[in-house]
């Protein structure tokens, strides 16, 4: 094919891809804005002329592509796409936001700057350069959500391309993924693009699983499609003779959201028991509200099949912080398992999938896309109030308030809050108001009295049991997780030390019938009682940690103990390392802290060889590995390398937390590996089994792992209760592989329920 037939067959795969870009958005509610749409193309198009990304296809694709996930997956209007279609002209061509602004106003230019700043922005050497990334991100959406909302999309085209990468390129985009945007696509109710975000990931990240468990829920489907078809005949006639409009289907998991649970549960493929969830999505009648509409559903399905009452989740009265809603409930179905059942409206739905962005959708008249974001705006912008100025803090502060789950209680009225997961009873007390938290003696929850320790669960009801005599104590601090409350708590505990320090020092005033106290003798005190200063003196005093005598000449009578004087050589060497520390900036919130490794394997000492793929960075190292204790993974497992600050290689595991928050935020010194030999060496593992105790068990556990093989076990520990029993092993191995084939082989032991490689 000759180059001018490429071309052009290039040019009607762009002109088509217009077209359906257009399409999307003449399908949806929002104002007709063809022509400012068809604008920003053609600038687009001349700009990014001759220009290819990776792949091959010509740049311009990737634009399209964005410009089509934000209309048709989230929803947005003609402003939108047209930034979309413009979001690389600025960074990437010399055309500039003024240019820009002069074509298409204030509100387009403004939006292009934030895509722009985001991508090119100029960071200190010792910050990293994707925490201030979403540091700017996070703090554009204060002018404008659409910045945040078109970078989602950028990134879900990039996720959907990104086998054109290396795989180096590759962990670093993943881990940014994972660690930022899945969260923040789940925080603002993109459910489907987060969905599909952590699919693509885990795609990467662990290509033989993903393949494996994909292989396995396609073997399994026609056992599931059983299962449902014996569970929705009866419930298709019952919903039927409602004389209502509606869809009903099976929904399987997502291959990452049941690897996930694998994982976290140490449970294997065929465990996992809820492995798909019925959703009925119905349409609205006219007249009848669309809560009843849920709950009659919900009759019609209990008075078939028997509930599972602590499984119901009320989103339908109470949405969650991203709009979420629906009715879930869980019942046994005909075959003898457990089905979730997810009712929703259609427009209950779309919110599910497309966010805060589908309540447009709902709108009687065409509406402008601008107005309706002024009001979603006011949802998200509280975080952003007060952000830590250091980068990689802001980046957990904002992550840990904007991403953790919630759970919402209820007072004895029955008003609801919401609280972070992981809140407890004196952390509720704190939110009621400060005077219930510093004077709370103890709660009750669900009428039951708790300790104010007790970690609170979604619909729970809390009463706060209160008394006058009571304060907050020091042992409080490990009882809270809310900041509101550590800082109340810290803040309480500060005014009565001040309190008790006032009154010591009136007991000792008075002992010397309030007259002054010399230096020399004060100083004795000071060394009688062992306090470093006036201020604990005082409050040893006034909390009875030390008795005053009954006459003040008893400290008189007191010998001076001479202070010990550091020899000439000890005294210049304490003032040379105090001026050389005063000349030295502080540098630690610069650094980024990695937990040390317990041991390093280094090839002259122990052969032990991780071959390297691909160093796609100017970072030179010794071929020194280490393996650090966060994850300690073992030869085959899925591994990358970490160039830290000595120029060492950490290899952690693709699914490592602590790893994933190095693959974010230090992308230049990430690194692929692979395992070379390592057959000859040992690497310490652990192995989780749980079961049915009896008499002489763990000997015919111990004697299977050491058929065939001689096991080496570093230590044992076996617990039992109630006639339930908790093993662990530490053992050393030579592979993941390995640890796999003796999980099998406890696996088989009678009375064994679960059985599972374990962190150390």
């Amino acid at each position: 094919m000759s180059d001018e037939d490429k071309q052009s067959l290039e040019e009607q795969m762009i002109d088509e891809e217009f077209q359906r870009l257009l399409q999307d958005y003449l399908n949806s509610n929002h104002r007709r804005k063809v022509d400012v749409i068809t604008r920003a193309f053609n600038m687009a198009r001349e700009a990014h002329k001759g220009a290819r990304r990776r792949s091959g296809e010509p740049y311009i694709m990737h634009p399209l592509a964005v410009a089509r996930i934000v209309s048709k997956e989230m929803g947005l209007g003609s402003t939108s796409i047209c930034a979309s279609l413009l979001h690389d002209v600025v960074e990437d061509t010399d055309y500039t936001v003024e240019d820009i602004r002069a074509l298409f106003g204030d509100k387009i230019a403004q939006i292009v700057d934030g895509l722009t700043k985001i991508s090119s922005g100029m960071f200190g050497e010792n910050v990293s350069a994707q925490a201030e990334n979403f540091r700017k991100l996070l703090l554009t959406m204060s002018d404008d959500i659409r910045v945040i909302l078109i970078k989602i999309a950028d990134r879900l085209h990039n996720m959907r391309t990104l086998s054109s990468m290396a795989p180096t390129k590759q962990f670093k985009i993943t881990g940014e993924t994972l660690y930022i945007y899945a969260p923040l696509a789940h925080r603002l109710g993109l459910f489907a693009i987060k969905t599909e975000l952590e699919e693509l990931c885990f795609k990467y990240e662990h290509p033989e699983a993903f393949a494996d468990l994909s292989r396995k829920i396609e073997e399994t489907a026609p056992e599931r499609n059983k299962i449902y078809e014996h569970f929705a005949v009866p419930v298709v006639k019952a919903l039927d003779k409602m004389g209502i409009t509606y869809e009903m289907r099976a929904r399987v998991k997502s291959v990452y959201s049941i690897w996930n649970k694998m994982q976290n549960k140490g449970i294997e493929f065929n465990e996992v028991y809820d492995l798909f969830a019925v959703r009925i999505i119905f349409e609205i009648n006219d007249g009848i509200d669309e809560k009843k509409q849920c709950w009659d559903i919900y009759s019609a399905i209990t008075d078939i099949y028997k509930l599972r009452p602590d499984r119901i989740r009320d989103w339908v009265s109470h949405p969650k912080a991203n709009g979420y809603q629906a009715l879930h409930l869980t019942v046994m179905g005909p075959d003898g398992k457990w089905i979730e059942i997810q009712i929703r409206s259609r427009r209950m739905d779309d919110i599910a999938e497309k966010g805060f962005a589908a309540h447009w959708k709902y709108k009687e008249n065409r509406i402008e896309e601008d107005n309706e974001l002024d009001k979603w705006l006011k949802t998200i912008q509280e975080i952003l109030s007060n952000p830590n100025p250091n980068a990689i803090d802001f980046l957990d502060t904002v992550k840990m308030n904007l991403f953790s789950s919630e759970i919402f209680v209820f007072t004895p009225k029955g008003e609801i809050k919401t609280l972070p997961q992981g809140a407890t009873a004196l952390d509720f007390a704190y939110t009621i108001h400060t005077r219930i938290g510093d004077h709370c003696l103890g709660a009750k929850v669900n009428h039951t009295l708790a300790p104010l320790s007790q970690q609170l669960r979604s619909g729970d009801q809390i009463e706060i049991l209160t008394s006058q005599s009571v304060t907050p104590q020091p042992e409080w601090l490990n009882f809270v997780t809310t900041a509101k409350a550590r800082t109340k708590i810290e803040a309480s505990l500060r005014r009565q030390r001040r309190r008790i320090a006032e009154n010591g020092k009136n007991m000792l005033d008075e002992l010397f019938n309030n007259e002054p106290i010399e230096n020399t003798l004060l100083n004795k005190i000071l060394q009688s009682y062992k306090a470093d200063n006036k201020e604990d003196l005082y409050f040893m005093i006034g909390n009875n940690d030390v008795s005053l005598p009954a006459n003040k000449n008893a400290f008189f009578k007191i010998k001076e103990v001479p202070e010990k004087q550091d020899n000439l050589f000890v005294r210049y060497m304490k003032q040379a390392m105090s001026a050389i520390k005063k000349s030295s900036p502080d540098t630690r919130s610069e650094k980024k802290e990695v937990e040390p490794a317990p041991f390093s394997l280094e090839p002259e000492k122990s052969k032990i060889n991780l071959k390297e793929v691909y160093q796609l960075t100017e970072v030179k190292f010794r071929k020194n590995f280490i393996v650090p204790a966060c994850c300690n993974p073992l030869p085959g497992d899925d591994v990358f390398g970490y160039v830290t600050e000595k120029e060492e290689v950490e290899v952690h595991k693709r699914s490592c937390q602590t790893g994933l928050k190095l693959k974010s935020s230090f992308g230049d010194r990430i690194i692929a590996v692979a395992w070379g030999d390592y057959r000859q060496y040992s690497f310490l593992a652990s192995i989780a089994f749980t079961g049915i105790d009896r008499i002489g068990i763990l000997s015919t556990i111990l004697a299977k792992l050491a058929e065939d093989v001689v096991v080496n076990i570093q230590s044992v520990n076996v617990s039992s209760k109630d006639g339930i029993f908790e093993g662990l092993f530490h053992l050393h191995v030579h592979s993941a592989e390995e640890v796999n084939q003796l999980c099998t082989k406890i696996a088989k032991v009678d009375g064994v329920s679960t059985v599972h490689r374990s962190a150390l």
